[in-house]
C-alpha cells in the first residue's frame, strides 16, 4: 500500500491542544463530530494514527479511504 488520503472522525469536537497531535493532517469539528483527514504513507503509518487515536481517549466513529482520483483530482476536505 502506497500513500493515500483517509477521512478519520471521531466524536466531539477536539480542543486545539489534542487536534496539535495530529500536525500535519486538516482537523475540522463538524456537528459534534471532528474529521481527521490527510494522507497516511503506509498501513503502519495508518496504524499508528489510530494508536494515537485510542492513546487519547478518543472515540472512533469512522474510517475512509479516499478512492485514488480524489488525490489526482486535488479535491479537499468540505466542511
Amino acid at each position: 500500500m502506497g500513500e493515500r488520503d483517509y477521512h478519520v472522525i471521531v466524536e466531539g469536537e477536539l480542543s486545539p491542544a489534542v487536534a496539535r497531535a495530529f500536525d500535519g493532517m486538516q482537523v475540522i469539528s463538524v456537528a459534534g463530530t471532528t474529521v481527521i483527514a490527510g494522507a497516511v504513507r503506509d498501513q503502519a503509518a495508518l496504524h499508528a494514527l489510530l494508536r494515537r487515536i485510542g492513546d487519547l481517549g478518543l472515540t472512533l466513529v469512522s474510517v475512509a479511504a479516499l478512492p485514488d482520483h480524489t488525490r489526482r483530482s486535488g479535491a479537499q476536505l468540505a466542511s
